[in-house]
């Protein structure tokens, strides 16, 4: 079909009488009809009819192209030699031909209901469809982004417990780029705007690397170092876990969770690279701490449904609940994986926001100590968190697999670290000062804010799980639910949203088996907003009160 086209411009343009363009265009859509007819008919059918269509379309083109003829001999200047008299006659035919051919073999070829809407892939649909937007966790974050509490501009707001964000120690963060940003700028010589305005490696600069591996050992409070080497970097800790879930399992494979975890992780891991999670319950008797007998129990569940488990994905410490995973749940989690082979994979994304009693132990460190397989072991961390920057998405592999690590810096061109991000970052992290203060400060805050907000909530008879880390407490508002399921939970999840306009997160989003706990994040309030949340948490015991 492409060399035909190619060729009818030729031939029309080269007659000059004009009869090749009209014959060619009556070929083009006789031969096809010849196919049509021929297959069906039989061969003899299949030559009178093209042959008499023929007929009549020769018969067509010459009465169009008489017409066409007498009207520009009477309209062009008589005294015109012979030649511009052949030059007029012939352009005409040649735009007529030409557009003739495409208007009428579009019509009688293409397909009907070509003017249809275009489809996107399966793929697509299959996320389009997923009904997130209607559960709790997505409806009060919209109706706190779009309504939210301002004690001057809009003081009856929703007030925002839902969403795990730190502003605790913005302050110090901006601090430091009001001081050294301009300057650092001003310093930059040309030989460096090519480093900063070009191509980068997709996993990260080295330097950053460097930085970033100082960093995470001070937030673990320097009981591990971190090799840079085995580090790529992503944009964010949701594309690092993505990544991960790629490289280590195939469509259909499944992953164990201790739940409860946090809301976007099905979203994180599951939506494009087809992965099953699968839940295993950790129950308030035993403070909601991951039991081994559980693990067991849940790996050979899915045995039996046909699942391939591939690996555990562990948050520590936990979202949402805050506590964090103890020295020998973490030898027994290894034994676990290299019992049944499978990876694990550590979400330490909140090492350096811890503020308890308890102490946090790095899977890192686990490793170092003892001689178990690190190519089944990787961590995700994030200077999102820790360092109070969700907003410039930095998120780190860390692995000793090889063959791992040489897949994730492939996939990394998908989910990069802006070059200009990673510079700033490079000198921020090198301020050996800042990073001592910010960690010290930020912990104090943390520790202050959830000592408050913990005592307001008791005040008010909810009590609150024992967490060392993170940004929310886990409290259990059980003795409020009317009905003692996830009916109930909802019920007084809308209340709160509703009445008294506070978002907080349900623990039936979390995937949590027993019905009435919430997580409520701290870190989004001032202090003074403490005693406005109480008030209007105390307006809905009082509505719960009255109706019972």
């Amino acid at each position: 079909m492409t060399n035909s086209r190619d060729r009818s411009p030729t031939r029309t343009t080269g007659g000059g009488g004009g009869g090749g363009g009209g014959t060619t265009t009556a070929m083009r859509v006789i031969v096809p009809l010849q196919g049509v007819v021929q297959g069906r008919g039989g061969l003899f059918l299949g030559s009178v009819i093209p042959c008499a269509l023929f007929y009549f379309w020769q018969l067509y083109l010459k009465r169009n192209r008489s017409s066409s003829s007498s009207s520009s001999s009477n309209s062009g200047d008589n005294n015109n030699d012979e030649s511009n008299a052949s030059e007029r006659t012939h352009l005409p035919e040649v735009s007529s031909g030409s557009g003739l051919h495409r208007v009428h073999s579009r019509i009688l070829l293409s397909p009907k209901g070509g003017t249809g809407q275009c489809q996107v892939s399966a793929r697509a649909n299959a996320i389009v469809s997923k009904q997130i937007d209607g559960s709790p966790y997505y409806v009060g974050l919209k109706r706190a982004s779009e309504d939210g509490y301002d004690e001057l501009s809009n003081p009856d707001g929703v007030i925002q417990l839902g969403l795990a964000e730190n502003k605790l120690s913005l302050d110090l963060v901006h601090e430091w780029l009001e001081e050294n940003v301009s300057r650092w700028m001003m310093t930059t010589q040309d030989s460096h705007i090519s480093r900063i305005a070009t191509y980068q490696p997709f996993g990260g600069l080295l330097e950053l690397k460097v930085a970033v591996a100082g960093f995470m050992s001070q937030a673990v409070e320097g009981s591990v170092s971190f090799s840079p080497s085995q580090m790529v970097l992503t944009g964010g800790a949701t594309p690092a876990l993505e990544i991960l879930s790629f490289c280590l399992a195939d469509p259909g494979n499944a992953f164990l969770v201790p739940s409860p975890y946090y809301p976007d992780l099905d979203r994180d891991v599951k939506w494009r690279t087809g992965v099953e999670i699968i839940p295993v319950p950790c129950r308030s008797a035993d403070n909601f701490n991951l039991s081994i007998d559980a693990l067991d129990r849940a790996f050979n569940q899915a045995k039996k449904r046909g699942l391939k488990v591939r690996g555990i994905i562990i948050s520590n410490p936990s979202n949402p609940v805050g506590n964090m995973f103890s020295r020998e749940t973490l030898y027994n989690l290894l034994d676990f994986a290299t019992e049944k082979n499978i990876h694990v994979i550590s979400n330490e994304i909140l090492a350096g926001s811890t503020y308890g009693s308890e102490e946090f132990v790095s899977i890192a460190e686990i490793i170092d100590s003892e001689d178990f397989d690190r190519n089944r072991v990787h961590i995700v961390y994030s200077l999102s968190t820790d360092l109070s920057l969700p907003g410039y998405g930095v998120g780190v592999i860390n692995s000793c697999n090889e063959n791992v690590l040489a897949a994730v810096k492939k996939l990394t061109r998908f989910s990069s670290v802006s070059t200009l991000t990673q510079h700033l970052l490079i000198q921020m992290l090198s301020d050996a000062k800042f990073v001592q203060q910010f960690i010290k400060k930020n912990r104090e805050r943390l520790r202050r804010m959830s000592s408050l907000f913990v005592s307001g909530l008791k005040q008010l008879g909810i009590e609150c799980t024992k967490g060392s880390g993170g940004f929310y407490c886990w409290a259990d508002m059980s003795r409020l639910i009317r009905s003692y399921n996830e009916k109930g939970e909802i019920e007084l999840w809308d209340n709160l949203l509703n009445v008294a306009k506070v978002n907080a997160i349900p623990g039936s989003s979390c995937h949590c088996v027993e019905p009435g706990w919430f997580r409520l994040c701290f870190t989004t309030l001032s202090e003074k907003d403490i005693s406005t949340v109480m008030q209007r948490i105390q307006k809905v015991l009082e509505v719960r009160k009255s109706l019972s």
